[in-house]
């Protein structure tokens, strides 16, 4: 098959895609047409049926497995496909691993260099508490590895959340081994521990939606509440532990505009959201690169606020 990353600008495509997204829409003249996001393990790319009546367009629904043909064009520096022809294709015709968007870094590997930081914890709680989690809770461990670390804006694919925690705590360890005033302990669980919420804020691939859960608390909120019911169940855990705990992770986005309920007031949280800021905006940006048009300028992207160039 021709992955959707191979695509360029005028090429036709004639391939089987998973429907990721799906819903009808008016043009400003009146006209009805379908807005569609097709998926494969190497990104997405919205598309557009002009013509959804058309005798070439059969029916289908958001996560069938569709073969379309149409061409591609660049609209506001992004990649469109224009789809000519749709029809759900039959089970023997894709497999479905193809469709999974994945972390192209090791896995296991990733998961026991995060296993080497949680042992680095000297603080008996807190390392009881990340054993709870990344050593001994299974369902946890299993769900963690598996998802993403936002339904969009960066790392959305299956091993995100476990890449970019472990970036996180790359770049906390780092903050933690240049600044001695930092408790490395606090920071670096809070760092592995600051989006564990989101293995239930968002739902298992190929969906990678938000839960009940996920729209009416946040990962923020559901971590902490997460953290907490562990730390009850070990003996003696301190108090003010806990809470300067879930005060990095309810403060990790920064600003109450960014979904942080509360603003950073310990170091610890400070520099966890440096890092945390840092991973998601470089990666951001990677992926931006990687699957952007081939041109210098890649046009303006909303979550930079900017037009954004290649070096």
């Amino acid at each position: 098959m021709r992955y959707i990353n191979e695509l360029k600008e005028g090429a036709r495509i004639q391939d089987i895609y998973l429907c990721k997204y799906k819903q009808s829409a008016v043009t400003k003249n009146g006209k009805h047409y379908d807005n569609v996001i097709l998926q494969d393990k190497t990104g997405q790319i919205d598309a557009k049926i002009w013509d959804p009546n058309s005798d070439a367009i059969a029916e289908f629904e958001v996560l069938d497995y569709i073969y379309v043909a149409g061409t591609v064009s660049s609209f506001n520096g992004q990649l469109q496909a224009s789809l000519k022809q749709v029809r759900k294709a039959d089970p023997g015709e894709y497999i479905p691993a193809d469709y999974l968007p994945m972390t192209k870094k090791n896995t296991k590997a990733m998961y026991q260099e995060l296993l080497s930081f949680a042992g680095s914890v000297t603080n008996p709680y807190l390392s009881r508490l990340l054993k709870d989690f990344f050593v001994e809770d299974k369902e946890f461990i299993s769900s963690f590895a598996k998802h993403s670390a936002a339904k969009t804006v960066h790392h959305s694919f299956v091993g995100g959340l476990l890449e970019h925690t472990l970036s996180v705590t790359r770049l906390a360890a780092f903050f933690a081994d240049n600044y001695p005033a930092i408790n490395r302990d606090l920071l670096i669980a809070a760092a592995l521990l600051h989006d564990i919420g989101k293995t239930k804020e968002l739902s298992f691939f190929p969906m990678n939606e938000y839960t009940d859960d996920g729209q009416l608390l946040g990962h923020i909120m559901i971590g902490a509440e997460m953290i907490h019911d562990k730390a009850q169940k070990i003996e003696g855990f301190p108090e003010l532990l806990e809470t300067e705990l879930k005060h990095c992770i309810l403060s990790h986005h920064g600003e109450y505009e960014f979904g942080s309920p509360k603003k950073p007031a310990l170091i610890e949280a400070i520099a966890l959201n440096f890092a945390d800021n840092a991973d998601a905006k470089l990666e951001t940006m990677t992926e931006a690169l990687e699957y952007g048009t081939n041109e210098d300028w890649l046009g303006f992207n909303r979550f930079f606020d900017s037009n954004l160039r290649r070096t």
